[in-house]
């Protein structure tokens, strides 16, 4: 497979709406073509930035989950790559797999997994399934906007329901409301927890930061309604980011209980693989003024490096920088009272259609 390298833009080429503004070399492709001179026509064609969605047949959906520091056994993705266009996304690197970038590629060529309801009916039938909790998703927004069209996650959670199948989500889109009515249903089944990521309050980063998202003041809605139809809610502040977000973590928090959350969690930055030159390129192009101190206080906050691979410490970060955040985060969890344990979801009423109960 040949990959077509883009090259990063000038600052006076900026793609509104996108995070990411090229695609930086998939590393699992051998060849590609760059395009050296910016006069040069020579079989080159400008890349489209629209979204554009691949239906895919997929063989599987459950996946199970080897990182011991995520805290999910299984997780299910019913699209790969995310229109939200988060620049700081692991999971960007990912759609590298597919043969995609992770940058612009990982924004506009959205893989659809059509079939993702029949097959998850499939694994719940498998008389070797031991019932625990899945996640919906781990990996990218299951309510990104492509979900309006195929509203596949509503299909997964209408087999859940059904099956009794619990789970646990996690979202930054509003489009998490159109499914109340089932969360509800779920809810009272206690089958069902929901995390809503909040990262700033300020307009101006969120839609450099987060361009395809929903604003800060609607997740706090969704947090409300969702909380006050019996659905548990917490709220996600993730990724912390000094010298760009960090100093909000009180007033997310606080907003956030406000608003109903019993719970919370939060990860610290890290760039791992292409992120780190999609991340940089980024920065230096948003916030020129302070681009150079963002980026020392990310290296002081992993050791020297923007990215650790440890499990444990990977999330959290070690230093003084990231020491201040998690402390930030244990005294305003207390204050707020939002330590309280994430809801534990009830694997015990699952039953496979057809069946009866189960012999102890």
């Amino acid at each position: 497979m040949e990959e077509e390298q883009e090259q990063p833009t000038s600052p006076d080429q900026y793609l509104k709406g996108r995070g990411a503004q090229f695609n930086p070399r998939n590393r699992f492709l051998k060849n590609e073509r760059v395009r050296e001179h910016i006069e040069a026509i020579d079989d080159w064609t400008e890349h489209n930035i629209a979204t554009v969605y691949l239906e895919d047949q997929a063989k599987g959906i459950v996946n199970k989950v080897e990182s011991p520091d995520v805290g999910m056994f299984y997780s299910m993705n019913p699209y790969q790559g995310c229109e939200h266009g988060c620049i700081y996304c692991y999971a960007r690197n990912a759609h590298e797999y597919w043969g995609y970038s992770a940058g612009l590629d990982f924004e506009r060529k959205i893989i659809v997994k059509k079939n993702a309801p029949q097959l998850l009916r499939k694994f719940l039938m498998n008389k070797n399934w031991q019932c625990v909790p899945i996640s919906l998703s781990g990996n990218t927004d299951c309510y990104q906007p492509a979900e309006k069209k195929y509203k596949i996650t509503r299909q997964l959670l209408e087999v859940c329901n059904e099956f009794n199948q619990p789970v646990g989500m996690i979202t930054k889109n509003a489009g998490i409301l159109r499914d109340k009515d089932l969360l509800q249903e779920m809810a009272r089944k206690r089958l069902v927890s929901v995390l809503v990521s909040i990262t700033s309050f300020n307009e101006d980063l969120r839609r450099a930061m987060e361009p395809r998202t929903t604003t800060a003041k609607q997740r706090l809605q969704v947090i409300k309604e969702l909380s006050d139809t019996g659905v548990q809610a917490g709220v996600m502040l993730g990724p912390m980011i000094p010298g760009l977000n960090e100093h909000e973590m009180q007033r997310i928090m606080e907003a956030a209980s406000q608003n109903g959350a019993k719970f919370s969690a939060y990860t610290f930055i890290r760039l791992n693989g292409a992120i780190k030159l999609i991340f940089h390129d980024w920065l230096y192009k948003n916030f020129p003024d302070r681009a150079d101190k963002v980026w020392h206080l990310i290296e002081n906050g992993h050791g020297g490096q923007v990215n650790d691979s440890r499990y444990g410490v990977r999330m959290r970060g070690e230093g003084p920088i990231s020491d201040l955040v998690r402390q930030q985060f244990i005294k305003y969890n207390k204050l707020y009272k939002l330590n309280a344990e994430r809801w534990e979801l009830d694997c015990s009423q699952f039953r496979r259609p057809g069946e009866q109960g189960r012999l102890f």
